[in-house]
């Protein structure tokens, strides 16, 4: 089972663990309009997950702006975010932050990404920190489980996946 840490302290991760090659499991999750998003609703794209713990702590919130400025020179490519902060309190940060390119999405409801993807911190009811990326065909083809919470992504290797799905 894969391991993560906080500050150094183990963490245990529920759900299904994925890697890449698997088909992307589908999910629900809610947009900040409290509309349901799914896999399907990007479908024909290639998709960025990045997962964050929340959005109001300092890594996760370069994460989210990291990527948002990537998104600039990604065409037909789908980026969500996925935590488990509130739709409203998504979408105040979005507002306040000038995120505009990446969507925010709430798993809060019933950690249904968490689960698919197997991020659910147990002890924290908070998602593992982790970027996964799906091709046009819903191939998983990139996966990070990153190993500390307080840890950034690898963006390079995950927007090389990118490149190479398209």
């Amino acid at each position: 089972m894969l391991q993560v840490t906080l500050e150094g302290k183990p963490l245990t991760l529920s759900g299904k663990q994925v890697k890449t090659g698997d088909k992307a499991p589908d999910f629900t999750v809610l947009a900040n309009d409290l509309s349901s998003v799914s896999l399907q609703d990007s479908a024909g794209t290639t998709r960025i997950f990045c997962v964050a713990p929340s959005l109001d702590t300092p890594v996760c919130d370069q994460q989210t702006r990291r990527f948002n400025e990537e998104a600039a020179s990604l065409k037909d490519v789908t980026i969500l975010t996925v935590s488990v902060d509130l739709p409203f309190a998504q979408k105040r940060w979005c507002g306040a932050n000038g995120i505009d390119r990446v969507q925010t999405v709430s798993d809060h409801r019933d950690l249904s990404f968490g689960n698919a993807y197997g991020v659910v911190i147990k002890e924290l009811r908070l998602l593992a920190r982790s970027v996964f990326v799906v091709d046009k065909n819903d191939r998983l083809v990139y996966v990070e489980y990153v190993p500390e919470l307080t840890q950034y992504p690898d963006y390079d290797a995950a927007l090389r996946a990118v490149e190479n799905a398209r």
